[in-house]
Protein backbone atom coordinates (compact mmCIF):
# COMPACT_ATOMS: atom_id res chain seq x y z
CA UNK A 1 0.00 0.00 0.00
CA UNK A 2 0.91 3.41 -0.97
CA UNK A 3 2.86 5.27 2.05
CA UNK A 4 0.87 8.37 1.98
CA UNK A 5 -2.35 6.33 2.80
CA UNK A 6 -1.25 5.69 6.64
CA UNK A 7 -3.00 7.53 8.96
CA UNK A 8 -3.05 7.50 12.74
CA UNK A 9 -2.67 4.24 14.84
CA UNK A 10 -5.47 2.00 14.39
CA UNK A 11 -5.90 -0.60 17.78
CA UNK A 12 -7.01 -4.24 17.05
CA UNK A 13 -9.66 -3.49 19.11
CA UNK A 14 -11.16 -0.60 17.69
CA UNK A 15 -10.55 -2.27 14.32
CA UNK A 16 -11.87 -5.94 15.65
CA UNK A 17 -15.16 -4.22 16.78
CA UNK A 18 -15.92 -2.06 13.41
CA UNK A 19 -16.15 -5.36 11.69
CA UNK A 20 -18.06 -7.33 14.16
CA UNK A 21 -14.15 -9.40 14.82
CA UNK A 22 -13.04 -12.27 17.29
CA UNK A 23 -9.18 -11.04 18.68
CA UNK A 24 -6.58 -14.32 18.28
CA UNK A 25 -3.44 -13.20 19.63
CA UNK A 26 -2.17 -9.75 20.78
CA UNK A 27 -5.04 -7.23 22.04
CA UNK A 28 -2.38 -4.75 21.82
CA UNK A 29 -1.45 -4.87 18.66
CA UNK A 30 -1.97 -1.62 16.06
CA UNK A 31 -1.44 -0.59 12.40
CA UNK A 32 -1.91 2.56 10.56
CA UNK A 33 -1.35 0.66 6.93
CA UNK A 34 -1.92 -2.02 4.69
CA UNK A 35 -0.36 -4.40 2.81
CA UNK A 36 -1.07 -7.91 0.79
CA UNK A 37 -0.26 -10.75 2.52
CA UNK A 38 3.29 -12.15 0.89
CA UNK A 39 4.65 -8.50 1.52
CA UNK A 40 3.07 -6.65 4.15
CA UNK A 41 5.56 -4.98 6.57
CA UNK A 42 5.04 -4.79 10.85
CA UNK A 43 2.35 -2.30 11.31
CA UNK A 44 0.76 -3.07 8.70
CA UNK A 45 -2.86 -4.86 8.77
CA UNK A 46 -3.97 -7.95 5.75
CA UNK A 47 -6.05 -10.14 5.20
CA UNK A 48 -6.51 -13.96 3.92
CA UNK A 49 -9.71 -14.83 1.87
CA UNK A 50 -8.25 -17.30 -0.77
CA UNK A 51 -6.77 -20.93 0.46
CA UNK A 52 -4.45 -20.82 -1.81
CA UNK A 53 -2.55 -17.81 -0.24
CA UNK A 54 -2.42 -19.81 3.25
CA UNK A 55 1.32 -20.56 3.13
CA UNK A 56 1.60 -16.70 3.44
CA UNK A 57 0.29 -16.74 7.30
CA UNK A 58 2.82 -18.10 8.70
CA UNK A 59 5.86 -15.96 7.08
CA UNK A 60 3.65 -12.44 7.11
CA UNK A 61 5.65 -9.63 8.71
CA UNK A 62 1.49 -7.98 9.09
CA UNK A 63 1.10 -7.02 12.59
CA UNK A 64 -2.73 -8.22 11.94
CA UNK A 65 -4.56 -10.64 9.92
CA UNK A 66 -8.32 -10.61 8.70
CA UNK A 67 -9.09 -14.41 8.62
CA UNK A 68 -12.59 -16.49 8.08
CA UNK A 69 -13.57 -18.17 10.93
CA UNK A 70 -13.84 -21.25 9.61
CA UNK A 71 -9.73 -21.12 8.98
CA UNK A 72 -8.44 -24.24 9.88
CA UNK A 73 -4.61 -23.05 11.56
CA UNK A 74 -1.82 -25.61 10.38
CA UNK A 75 0.97 -23.56 11.56
CA UNK A 76 2.79 -21.02 13.84
CA UNK A 77 1.17 -17.82 13.54
CA UNK A 78 3.05 -14.59 14.76
CA UNK A 79 0.38 -11.94 13.99
CA UNK A 80 -2.86 -10.92 15.48
CA UNK A 81 -5.46 -12.53 13.97
CA UNK A 82 -8.99 -11.08 13.53
CA UNK A 83 -11.85 -13.62 12.89
CA UNK A 84 -14.65 -12.20 10.82
CA UNK A 85 -17.35 -13.92 8.76
CA UNK A 86 -15.73 -13.01 5.18
CA UNK A 87 -12.43 -11.71 5.40
CA UNK A 88 -12.69 -9.59 2.12
CA UNK A 89 -15.74 -8.03 2.84
CA UNK A 90 -14.42 -7.32 6.27
CA UNK A 91 -11.26 -5.24 4.60
CA UNK A 92 -12.87 -3.56 2.23
CA UNK A 93 -14.65 -1.89 5.25
CA UNK A 94 -11.50 -1.25 6.91
CA UNK A 95 -10.36 0.68 3.88
CA UNK A 96 -13.40 2.47 3.17
CA UNK A 97 -13.67 3.27 6.70
CA UNK A 98 -9.95 4.39 7.89
CA UNK A 99 -8.32 4.66 4.61
CA UNK A 100 -9.87 7.30 2.11
CA UNK A 101 -8.18 10.16 1.87
CA UNK A 102 -10.83 12.24 1.06
CA UNK A 103 -12.62 11.85 4.46
CA UNK A 104 -9.75 13.90 5.57
CA UNK A 105 -10.67 17.41 3.96
CA UNK A 106 -13.05 19.57 5.69
CA UNK A 107 -14.12 23.35 4.62
CA UNK A 108 -14.90 26.13 1.66
CA UNK A 109 -12.11 26.70 -0.27
CA UNK A 110 -11.40 30.48 -0.73
CA UNK A 111 -12.36 30.14 -4.73
CA UNK A 112 -15.40 27.86 -4.40
CA UNK A 113 -18.51 30.01 -4.88
CA UNK A 114 -21.75 28.90 -2.90
CA UNK A 115 -24.92 30.49 -3.35
CA UNK A 116 -26.43 32.93 -0.53
CA UNK A 117 -29.02 30.56 -0.76
CA UNK A 118 -27.61 27.57 -0.57
CA UNK A 119 -26.58 25.58 2.28
CA UNK A 120 -23.57 23.13 3.00
CA UNK A 121 -23.58 20.89 6.08
CA UNK A 122 -21.23 20.22 9.26
CA UNK A 123 -17.69 19.48 8.78
CA UNK A 124 -18.76 19.15 4.92
CA UNK A 125 -15.58 20.18 1.81
CA UNK A 126 -16.11 22.28 -1.11
CA UNK A 127 -12.99 22.43 -3.04
CA UNK A 128 -11.47 25.16 -4.95
CA UNK A 129 -13.43 26.40 -8.49
CA UNK A 130 -16.50 24.52 -7.28
CA UNK A 131 -20.06 26.35 -8.13
CA UNK A 132 -22.94 25.33 -5.89
CA UNK A 133 -26.24 26.57 -7.48
CA UNK A 134 -29.41 28.47 -6.20
CA UNK A 135 -31.12 27.07 -3.34
CA UNK A 136 -29.08 23.48 -3.38
CA UNK A 137 -28.28 22.03 0.03
CA UNK A 138 -25.18 19.75 0.77
CA UNK A 139 -25.56 17.70 3.51
CA UNK A 140 -23.40 16.74 6.06
CA UNK A 141 -19.82 15.38 5.90
CA UNK A 142 -20.20 15.49 1.99
CA UNK A 143 -17.20 16.62 -0.41
CA UNK A 144 -17.39 18.09 -3.53
CA UNK A 145 -14.20 18.42 -4.83
CA UNK A 146 -12.76 21.05 -7.47
CA UNK A 147 -14.56 22.20 -10.03
CA UNK A 148 -17.58 20.53 -9.70
CA UNK A 149 -20.62 22.41 -10.97
CA UNK A 150 -23.61 21.88 -8.62
CA UNK A 151 -26.91 24.06 -10.39
CA UNK A 152 -29.72 25.04 -8.61
CA UNK A 153 -32.25 23.26 -6.68
CA UNK A 154 -29.90 20.45 -6.25
CA UNK A 155 -29.96 18.17 -2.80
CA UNK A 156 -26.73 15.95 -1.82
CA UNK A 157 -27.74 13.95 1.69
CA UNK A 158 -24.76 13.14 4.02
CA UNK A 159 -21.70 11.46 3.52
CA UNK A 160 -21.74 11.42 -0.42
CA UNK A 161 -18.68 12.28 -2.48
CA UNK A 162 -18.85 13.70 -5.75
CA UNK A 163 -15.36 14.32 -7.36
CA UNK A 164 -13.63 16.84 -9.99
CA UNK A 165 -15.48 18.40 -12.96
CA UNK A 166 -18.51 16.86 -12.20
CA UNK A 167 -21.78 18.40 -13.66
CA UNK A 168 -25.26 17.62 -11.87
CA UNK A 169 -27.72 20.02 -13.12
CA UNK A 170 -30.66 21.25 -11.37
CA UNK A 171 -33.35 19.40 -9.23
CA UNK A 172 -30.93 16.57 -9.21
CA UNK A 173 -31.45 14.49 -5.58
CA UNK A 174 -28.23 12.11 -4.67
CA UNK A 175 -28.54 9.81 -1.20
CA UNK A 176 -26.46 9.28 1.38
CA UNK A 177 -23.08 7.82 0.91
CA UNK A 178 -22.76 8.42 -2.64
CA UNK A 179 -19.64 8.28 -4.78
CA UNK A 180 -19.71 10.07 -8.24
CA UNK A 181 -16.25 9.80 -10.11
CA UNK A 182 -14.68 12.65 -12.04
CA UNK A 183 -16.67 13.77 -15.47
CA UNK A 184 -19.54 12.32 -14.88
CA UNK A 185 -22.72 14.13 -16.24
CA UNK A 186 -25.65 14.22 -13.96
CA UNK A 187 -29.45 15.41 -15.09
CA UNK A 188 -28.43 16.80 -18.95
CA UNK A 189 -31.44 16.69 -21.36
CA UNK A 190 -32.20 13.08 -22.45
CA UNK A 191 -32.26 12.89 -25.86
CA UNK A 192 -35.47 13.68 -27.19
CA UNK A 193 -36.72 14.76 -30.71
CA UNK A 194 -39.81 14.69 -32.70
CA UNK A 195 -39.46 14.21 -36.07
CA UNK A 196 -41.60 17.42 -38.71
CA UNK A 197 -42.78 17.18 -42.18
CA UNK A 198 -40.27 18.47 -43.32
CA UNK A 199 -37.79 16.03 -41.82
CA UNK A 200 -36.41 18.28 -39.27
CA UNK A 201 -36.30 17.93 -35.78
CA UNK A 202 -37.91 19.67 -32.93
CA UNK A 203 -36.47 19.38 -28.97
CA UNK A 204 -38.79 17.69 -26.61
CA UNK A 205 -37.91 19.35 -23.97
CA UNK A 206 -36.68 17.43 -20.64
CA UNK A 207 -38.67 18.92 -17.39
CA UNK A 208 -38.16 16.08 -15.02
CA UNK A 209 -34.83 14.88 -13.11
CA UNK A 210 -32.32 12.07 -11.88
CA UNK A 211 -32.95 10.67 -8.61
CA UNK A 212 -29.66 8.95 -6.93
CA UNK A 213 -31.05 6.89 -4.01
CA UNK A 214 -28.50 5.75 -0.97
CA UNK A 215 -24.92 3.96 -1.67
CA UNK A 216 -24.72 4.52 -5.44
CA UNK A 217 -21.41 4.75 -7.18
CA UNK A 218 -20.81 6.04 -10.15
CA UNK A 219 -17.80 6.11 -12.56
CA UNK A 220 -15.71 8.48 -14.51
CA UNK A 221 -17.34 9.88 -17.63
CA UNK A 222 -20.84 8.19 -16.78
CA UNK A 223 -23.81 10.30 -18.30
CA UNK A 224 -27.50 9.87 -16.57
CA UNK A 225 -30.06 11.51 -18.39
CA UNK A 226 -33.25 13.68 -16.78
CA UNK A 227 -36.49 12.11 -17.31
CA UNK A 228 -38.63 13.81 -20.12
CA UNK A 229 -41.24 14.13 -16.95
CA UNK A 230 -41.19 12.46 -13.70
CA UNK A 231 -37.60 10.80 -12.99
CA UNK A 232 -34.82 8.81 -13.87
CA UNK A 233 -34.19 6.57 -11.18
CA UNK A 234 -31.04 5.11 -9.84
CA UNK A 235 -32.09 3.04 -6.90
CA UNK A 236 -30.08 2.02 -3.53
CA UNK A 237 -26.64 0.35 -4.09
CA UNK A 238 -26.28 0.47 -7.22
CA UNK A 239 -23.06 0.14 -8.85
CA UNK A 240 -22.34 1.82 -12.88
CA UNK A 241 -19.01 1.46 -14.14
CA UNK A 242 -16.92 4.13 -16.20
CA UNK A 243 -18.55 5.50 -19.44
CA UNK A 244 -22.12 4.08 -18.97
CA UNK A 245 -24.97 5.43 -20.76
CA UNK A 246 -28.36 5.96 -18.65
CA UNK A 247 -31.46 7.76 -21.00
CA UNK A 248 -34.15 9.52 -19.68
CA UNK A 249 -36.80 7.99 -17.74
CA UNK A 250 -34.69 4.98 -17.27
CA UNK A 251 -35.13 3.22 -13.62
CA UNK A 252 -32.14 0.98 -12.47
CA UNK A 253 -33.71 -1.78 -10.01
CA UNK A 254 -31.82 -2.07 -6.53
CA UNK A 255 -27.99 -3.05 -5.75
CA UNK A 256 -27.74 -3.98 -9.49
CA UNK A 257 -24.00 -3.37 -11.53
CA UNK A 258 -23.60 -2.29 -14.88
CA UNK A 259 -20.05 -2.72 -16.30
CA UNK A 260 -18.45 -0.05 -18.78
CA UNK A 261 -19.99 1.06 -21.72
CA UNK A 262 -22.90 0.21 -21.78
CA UNK A 263 -26.26 2.05 -22.93
CA UNK A 264 -29.38 1.64 -21.73
CA UNK A 265 -32.22 3.52 -23.48
CA UNK A 266 -35.00 5.54 -22.64
CA UNK A 267 -37.90 4.13 -20.38
CA UNK A 268 -36.55 0.81 -19.63
CA UNK A 269 -36.88 -0.57 -16.53
CA UNK A 270 -34.09 -2.88 -14.95
CA UNK A 271 -35.06 -5.30 -12.05
CA UNK A 272 -33.08 -5.40 -8.78
CA UNK A 273 -29.54 -7.41 -8.54
CA UNK A 274 -29.24 -7.05 -12.15
CA UNK A 275 -25.95 -8.04 -13.31
CA UNK A 276 -24.82 -6.25 -16.62
CA UNK A 277 -21.41 -7.01 -18.32
CA UNK A 278 -19.75 -4.30 -20.85
CA UNK A 279 -20.76 -3.04 -24.01
CA UNK A 280 -24.27 -4.20 -23.48
CA UNK A 281 -27.46 -2.52 -25.51
CA UNK A 282 -30.81 -2.13 -24.44
CA UNK A 283 -33.66 -0.96 -26.42
CA UNK A 284 -36.26 1.41 -25.30
CA UNK A 285 -39.37 0.80 -23.12
CA UNK A 286 -38.19 -2.84 -21.74
CA UNK A 287 -38.91 -4.31 -19.07
CA UNK A 288 -35.78 -6.84 -17.51
CA UNK A 289 -36.65 -8.91 -15.04
CA UNK A 290 -35.17 -8.96 -10.70
CA UNK A 291 -31.43 -10.95 -10.83
CA UNK A 292 -31.41 -11.11 -14.70
CA UNK A 293 -27.48 -11.49 -15.63
CA UNK A 294 -26.49 -10.38 -19.26
CA UNK A 295 -22.66 -11.29 -21.06
CA UNK A 296 -20.52 -8.85 -22.58
CA UNK A 297 -21.77 -6.84 -25.86
CA UNK A 298 -25.44 -8.11 -25.66
CA UNK A 299 -28.00 -6.67 -27.78
CA UNK A 300 -31.49 -6.71 -25.47
CA UNK A 301 -34.46 -5.92 -28.03
CA UNK A 302 -37.44 -7.42 -26.05
CA UNK A 303 -38.37 -8.04 -22.41
CA UNK A 304 -37.11 -10.87 -19.91
CA UNK A 305 -39.76 -11.71 -17.77
CA UNK A 306 -38.37 -14.77 -15.98
CA UNK A 307 -36.07 -13.69 -12.89
CA UNK A 308 -32.34 -14.73 -12.14
CA UNK A 309 -31.75 -16.44 -15.78
CA UNK A 310 -28.22 -15.35 -17.54
CA UNK A 311 -28.65 -14.29 -20.71
CA UNK A 312 -26.08 -13.21 -24.04
CA UNK A 313 -25.75 -12.54 -27.20
CA UNK A 314 -27.40 -10.66 -30.37
CA UNK A 315 -30.29 -10.89 -30.40
CA UNK A 316 -30.26 -12.04 -26.59
CA UNK A 317 -31.15 -15.65 -26.33
CA UNK A 318 -29.92 -17.67 -22.74
CA UNK A 319 -26.75 -18.10 -21.91
CA UNK A 320 -26.49 -21.97 -23.05
CA UNK A 321 -28.53 -21.93 -25.87
CA UNK A 322 -26.11 -18.99 -27.08
CA UNK A 323 -23.10 -21.30 -26.12
CA UNK A 324 -24.43 -24.28 -28.13
CA UNK A 325 -25.18 -21.61 -31.24
CA UNK A 326 -21.64 -20.50 -31.17
CA UNK A 327 -20.22 -24.34 -31.07
CA UNK A 328 -22.43 -25.29 -34.00
CA UNK A 329 -20.53 -21.80 -35.85
CA UNK A 330 -17.41 -22.96 -35.50
CA UNK A 331 -18.02 -26.41 -37.14
CA UNK A 332 -19.47 -24.38 -39.87
CA UNK A 333 -16.29 -25.15 -42.40
CA UNK A 334 -16.22 -28.70 -41.54
CA UNK A 335 -19.70 -29.46 -42.05
CA UNK A 336 -19.68 -27.11 -45.24
CA UNK A 337 -16.93 -28.98 -46.65
CA UNK A 338 -18.78 -32.69 -45.68
CA UNK A 339 -21.83 -31.05 -47.73
CA UNK A 340 -19.18 -30.45 -50.38
CA UNK A 341 -18.16 -33.91 -50.62
CA UNK A 342 -21.97 -35.73 -50.28
CA UNK A 343 -23.02 -33.19 -53.49
CA UNK A 344 -20.05 -34.87 -55.20
CA UNK A 345 -20.87 -37.87 -54.67
CA UNK A 346 -24.60 -37.88 -55.44
CA UNK A 347 -23.62 -36.11 -58.18
CA UNK A 348 -21.62 -39.04 -59.18
CA UNK A 349 -24.68 -41.76 -58.47
CA UNK A 350 -26.81 -39.86 -60.55
CA UNK A 351 -24.61 -39.75 -63.53
CA UNK A 352 -24.27 -43.55 -63.43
Amino acid sequence: MQKDLKLREISVKEAAEYVNGEIQGNESATFNSVGRIEDASNGSLTFLANHKYQEFLYKTNASIVLVNSDLEIKGLVDSTLIKVEDAYIAFCKILNHYFDPALEKKGIEGNAFVDPSASVGADSYVGNGAYIGVNSKIGDRCKIFPNTYIGDDVHIADDTIVYANVSVYQGTRIGKRAIIHSGTVIGADGFGHARQKDGSYIKIPQIGNVIVEDDVEIGSNTSIDRATMGSTIIRKGVKLDNLVQIAHNVEIGAHSVIAGQTGVSGSTKLGNYCVIAGQVGFAGHLKIAEGTQIGAQSGINKDIEEKNKQWFGTPILPLKETIRNFLLIRSLPKMRKQIDELEKKVEAISEG
